[in-house]
């Protein structure tokens, strides 16, 4: 089998954790062949978004400290990683080159107190160009026949979107087989990094947050592989966040559009674009615990048999969200009043993540991240309020969103006034509610604190607890 296995920070976070994944990889390589992916170390892409804050600010000594926590943090890992001093030597080259050309951008934006966002994605991709390589060392060290390479070496092609770059795929897919498949084909282990491509100008581009699930599913659907495991630091996909729901269980199977929706809304945030490569030749994408490896995990596919008489799978609670809501006559029976303000809101940087309209259209709600709040708010002030008819924009920041998740809600009567009625159940006011046309997700949104009884509330009302058991 071919497999491209992706391990997340969690499992990469220090050198003692890179040693159990190069241990866990190379029992699985009698009778595979294996394409490694990996995150950057936990914490630090975190840590190099701070870097470029500070450089943007002009702080050269919090630009110089931070690195130094960088640097330090990567040779002790490297130390405790990779023991022989053959192996080491090798891994050492290459992020200390990696270190120097990250060195060089930060301090030179403290002296422009600015950062291109091609210089962003050279900054940000440094987290992936510092562990990856650590990775192929432990791996070298235990006698693999590895290969490190970068995205863009593997053949990963994309558009020039720096910061949410996406894959061009035919020249992806034709570059990526030209290039790893040969290393497969004899018995080679290539690592590459996650998160990362390049332009066709070869400047390094990064796909966002999530992004090195993205890498693995677009070399996976390259080559292509048999399937695709994604290691992390939890069993699989789940009924519910367990920190919200003691008893909520590890689903066994489900299909793209499902976990596409868990992994939006729930605990385990893929980029959301990774399923997609994958889905279009269904090829398995498994969900795996790297500190418990006998564990079966989650296999996503195109037909899952599991829970075929189960209309949810799963109830997520988004938390740190906010409504926005613009309200006035001006809105009414006038074209284009909804781009304009989604426009406006995405100009500002914004994302959203619900919507909600009245058929009187005298009023138009969504939900976006708390964070990010004020910043739409600012925005549509500034765009909309000149308007006559536009009586203001309001907003509320002590909410959370419940997702709630299933193939089999799809042409099921129902399911909706079950849901509603759990949670009324609970004396719980319902403040929005927003369904897609795929029938597979039911958004809410609720007052904060009763976010967590209203997970609870759907959980068992579906006796999701029990969907392993069959009853």
């Amino acid at each position: 089998m071919k497999i491209v296995m992706k391990f997340g920070g969690t499992s990469v976070a220090d050198g003692g954790r890179i040693r159990k994944v190069a241990r866990l990889t190379q029992t699985f390589t009698k009778g595979n062949s294996l394409v490694v992916v990996c995150s950057a170390l936990d914490g630090v892409t975190d840590e190099l978004v701070a870097l470029i804050e500070d450089s943007k600010a002009g702080s050269e000594k919090q630009v110089r400290e931070r690195l130094e926590r960088i640097r330090e943090r990567h040779l002790k890992a490297l130390k405790d990683a990779v023991r022989t001093p053959g192996a080491r030597a090798k891994v050492q080259k290459e992020i200390g080159e990696t270190l120097g050309e990250l060195e060089k951008l930060a301090l030179a934006g403290t002296i422009l107190k600015e950062l291109t966002p091609r210089s962003r994605d050279s900054i940000l991709s440094s987290g992936e160009r510092l562990s990856n390589p650590i990775v192929w060392g432990a791996l070298m060290e235990l006698g693999a026949d590895a290969a490190y390479m970068t995205g863009g070496d593997a053949g990963i092609m994309t558009d020039d979107r720096f910061g949410d770059a996406a894959p061009l795929m035919e020249m992806t897919a034709f570059q990526v087989k030209e290039t790893l498949a040969p290393l497969l084909d004899k018995g080679t282990v290539p690592v590459v990094t996650g998160y990362i491509g390049e332009t066709q100008d070869g400047e390094v581009t990064t796909f966002g947050r999530g992004g090195s699930d993205l890498t693995a599913t677009v070399i996976a659907a390259s080559l292509p592989a048999d399937e695709v495991w994604i290691w992390s630091d939890v069993d699989g996909l789940m009924t519910a966040d367990p920190r919200t729901v003691k008893d909520a269980q590890v689903l066994s199977e489900v299909s793209y559009g499902e976990a596409g929706e868990m992994a939006v809304f729930g605990a385990k945030a893929l980029h959301p674009r990774t399923l997609e490569p994958v889905a279009e030749k269904g090829i398995p994408v498994r969900f795996k615990n790297t500190f418990r490896p006998d564990k079966p995990g989650t296999v996503v596919k195109k037909d899952p048999k599991a829970y075929s008489s189960k209309v949810l799978k799963s109830v997520a609670l988004v938390k740190d969200v906010a409504i926005i809501t613009l309200s006035g006559a001006s809105m009414v029976g006038r074209p284009g009043s909804a781009a304009r303000i989604f426009d406006t809101v995405a100009k500002s940087g914004t994302n959203i993540l619900m919507i909600s309209q009245s058929v009187s259209e005298s009023n138009i709600s969504m939900v976006v991240a708390r964070a990010s709040m004020q910043r739409a708010v600012n925005a549509l002030e500034l765009a909309m309020l000149g308007e006559g008819g536009l009586k203001g924009v309001n907003c509320e920041d002590d909410v959370s969103a419940i997702a709630v998740v299933g193939g089999g809600m799809r042409g099921a009567k129902g399911i909706a006034a079950k849901v509603f009625g759990a949670v009324a159940s609970k004396g719980i006011n319902v403040r929005m509610i927003a369904q897609g046309s795929s029938e597979q997700n039911i958004s809410f949104v609720v007052h904060e604190a009763e976010g967590k009884d209203a997970v609870r509330a759907v959980h068992s009302a579906f006796r999701l607890d029990r969907i392993n058991s069959g009853r």
